[in-house]
């Protein structure tokens, strides 16, 4: 993933890539596909196009959907978009789902699904425009970012808020470690 969100989210963790490949796959969800199964089946579809090209490495691939219901919230296409996807969140709950695959040096896939729950506040038309106005919404599943301005609107989570950001770390750390890839280390005083 290029994403920004995800690669600051491995810094956090002391993990930092020795490359960085955007998968080029069709995220189009298939008839009837439920977001769960979508967040699953991108990010391990994602790790099995990029490890195509480096079977050596430990591949790490990750996807977010943000639903209402079954309805999936995709990244915006324009203001118009993210307006309506504003609206429809505005004072109800909505899951993200993050899909997590890590492909290990030998060939072994690994994958986890992290669920999360967010409830945003009932939000007025001034409250949506002036967040559209930001521009912040540009690039983000279902047209906020909980890490920046969208934060006032939410009144609740229940879950991973790293997942809501773009990367579940507790599961990512523990894929990395089951991969052998060890996140942030130790200091022992001696």
């Amino acid at each position: 993933s290029a994403s920004p969100r995800r690669l600051a989210l491995l810094e956090q963790i002391g993990i930092v890539p020795a490359a960085v490949v955007p998968a080029e796959i069709d995220e189009t969800p298939r008839a009837g596909e439920l977001p769960r199964s979508l967040a699953l089946r991108l990010a391990t579809e994602k790790a099995c196009a990029v490890r195509e090209g480096c079977a050596a490495s430990v591949v790490l691939a990750a996807d977010t959907v943000v639903a209402c219901g079954r309805r999936v919230l995709a990244k915006a296409e324009n203001k118009t978009e993210a307006r309506r996807f504003l609206e429809l969140l505005s004072g109800r709950r909505h899951r993200v789902y993050g899909g997590v695959c890590i492909i290990d040096d030998k060939g072994m896939i690994r994958s986890r699904l992290v669920v999360t729950a967010v409830h945003f506040k009932r939000l007025s038309q001034d409250e949506i425009e002036s967040y559209l106005d930001s521009g912040e919404w540009t690039g983000k599943a279902g047209a906020y970012a909980i890490q920046g301005r969208a934060a006032i609107f939410v009144r609740s989570i229940n879950g991973s808020y790293s997942n809501v950001v773009g990367l579940p770390l507790f599961e990512t750390a523990a894929l990395l470690s089951a991969a052998g890839i060890a996140a942030v280390k130790e200091n022992r005083a001696s």
